[in-house]
């Protein structure tokens, strides 16, 4: 009997011990993985009545704030400007909880970090309000811009500083108001949230600037050259490509061809100048290969999710395999000509199976107009408390090192040239010194319509760039061969204007 009964107690011990250690391990490990958790609205329902910080623009627009109103819940968020930040500030919701900003800085937004509950001896005492107010990088009058310049074209429109990683403005119609979905009234929002959920995959709640990608096209050229010139398989005027109507890749029958049928030639600058396909497409194939092309596209950010602070930032793709070694090449023996070098030509000047996000492809800009370096977006600047102390600060860090300094400025050298004499004359902005890559993207269906693309960055003359920038306006029914020179290089040029002028504070609301 005895023994039984400490069977038994060793049992329930045992049994204490892991539910001791498993709720240690939830408090310890598995906190920060529970907390962001989409699914987990717990901190949302706990916040939701009380107290909330604002949310502002650098130049002091006021873009989120808490009203008090007649309600069992007792507040509301309100979004005084509607649609126009509704992808970065997200919404906060009773029902279904955060996104955007008001996820990724719940915490600090309802003065609930430890720092904003502890750190304070008077609000400790007092029980005073320790709510942060944010304030962001996004500036109003190029937020403004970039919304109206795209008017109702599907697309999207980022803008960032390539010497920090601030996004300065990152706009994709359609949108929504995300007072809809935030109202106290739970029926209402319910009705709003169930209509924005419907209209997938092209709903105006999906923020397509950095969570839906697309064919880069030839905005994805630049890529190319930095992979030849990066691994001294090329330089700007070398190698010389003849004058060619198509490109026919080892293996198939299938030509590639230029823009309107067209037919050039010439080195890899002027490959970039006039953005021609057959260059870039034998370039990839024939001289850099699968393995180098890869490792450059990974180099910019292409198969890993760029790390922004914002909710679900989705990864843009180089394909990994092109399939196993059947010879050298004749171009460069020590590359591999491989079973579907077809594809990887077409992948070459960013098409096949290669997708952008328009936030990646700003990224690319960046890092041509950053010596090679890419900063880690983000759209934070800063929290103060409601004396105005400043609690946090952003501190900018590196994400990726995508090409060597000597390399990037060839490259730059090259879009500023683009710029003056080659596609993207459109970008030009006068009194500053511009560079950019226009791109026009299959999408593969049935109709010859495409996507319009451009990249590009800007700055005083002489000086680094202070902006780069991508445009990406959306192919739809009936539309035809839109281009990056034509229809997104005068939607780019009103955004990088705007953004190369001083910023002036706005008399935000209170």
């Amino acid at each position: 009997m005895n023994s039984q009964i400490r069977r038994v107690g060793l049992g329930l011990s045992l049994c204490f011990l892991a539910l001791f250690a498993q709720l240690n391990w939830l408090q310890v490990f598995g906190a920060s993985r529970l907390e962001n958790n989409a699914t987990n609205t717990r901190a949302i329902v706990r916040d939701f009545g009380r107290p909330r910080g604002t949310i502002a623009t650098a130049d002091g627009v006021i873009i989120a704030r808490s009203i008090e109103v007649e309600s069992s819940l007792g507040r509301e968020r309100q979004y005084p400007e509607g649609d126009l930040y509704a992808h970065t500030t997200g919404a906060f919701t009773f029902n279904f909880g955060a996104t955007g900003v008001e996820k990724i800085y719940n915490e600090l937004l309802a003065g609930q970090t430890d720092e904003q509950k502890y750190g304070n001896l008077s609000a400790l005492l007092e029980d005073g309000d320790t709510t942060g107010n944010l304030t962001l990088t996004l500036r109003d009058d190029v937020q403004r811009v970039a919304r109206e310049a795209l008017g109702d074209r599907s697309g999207s429109v980022v803008v960032l500083d390539p010497r920090d990683g601030s996004i300065l403005a990152m706009w994709s119609y359609p949108s929504y108001d995300p007072n809809t979905v935030s109202t106290v009234d739970l029926a209402a929002a319910g009705t709003s949230w169930e209509t924005l959920r419907s209209q997938d995959p092209t709903a105006p709640d999906l923020a397509k600037a950095y969570r839906q990608i697309f064919p880069p096209g030839s905005t994805f050229k630049p890529v190319t050259a930095a992979a030849a010139l990066s691994n001294d398989i090329a330089d700007a005027n070398n190698p010389f490509f003849p004058a060619s109507s198509g490109y026919t890749a080892p293996l198939t029958t299938s030509t590639i061809g230029n823009f309107g049928g067209s037919t050039c030639g010439g080195d890899i600058a002027e490959g970039i100048r006039i953005s021609c396909n057959t260059i870039f497409a034998e370039l990839g194939a024939e001289y850099v290969g699968p393995i180098l092309m890869r490792e450059q596209a990974e180099n910019f950010g292409f198969n890993d999710a760029p790390p922004i602070d914002l909710t679900a930032s989705v990864a843009s793709v180089f394909p990994e395999d092109f399939g196993a070694h059947l010879r050298p090449s004749d171009k460069n023996p020590d590359i591999s000509i491989v079973e579907n070098t077809p594809a990887l030509a077409q992948a070459s000047i960013g098409q096949f199976e290669v997708r952008a996000s328009p936030l990646q492809m700003a990224l690319v800009a960046a890092a041509i107009a950053n010596g090679g370096i890419i900063m880690e977006p983000h759209v934070l600047s800063e929290v103060r408390n409601v004396k105005g102390e400043q609690i946090e600060e952003y501190k900018p860090s590196v994400w990726k090192s995508a090409m060597v300094t000597s390399v990037a400025e060839a490259m730059r050298q090259m879009l500023l040239t683009t710029a003056t004499t080659g596609t993207a004359v459109g970008l030009q902005v006068p009194g500053f010194e511009v560079g950019g890559k226009t791109g026009t993207a299959e999408t593969f269906s049935t109709t010859n319509d495409t996507h319009a693309w451009i990249i590009g960055f800007g700055g005083p003359v002489g000086e680094a760039s202070t902006v780069a920038i991508a445009v990406m306006v959306e192919a739809f029914a009936g539309g035809g061969q839109q281009t990056g020179g034509g229809t997104a290089a005068p939607i780019a040029q009103a955004v990088l204007a705007a953004a190369l002028q001083p910023m002036t504070a706005q008399l935000g609301e209170g």
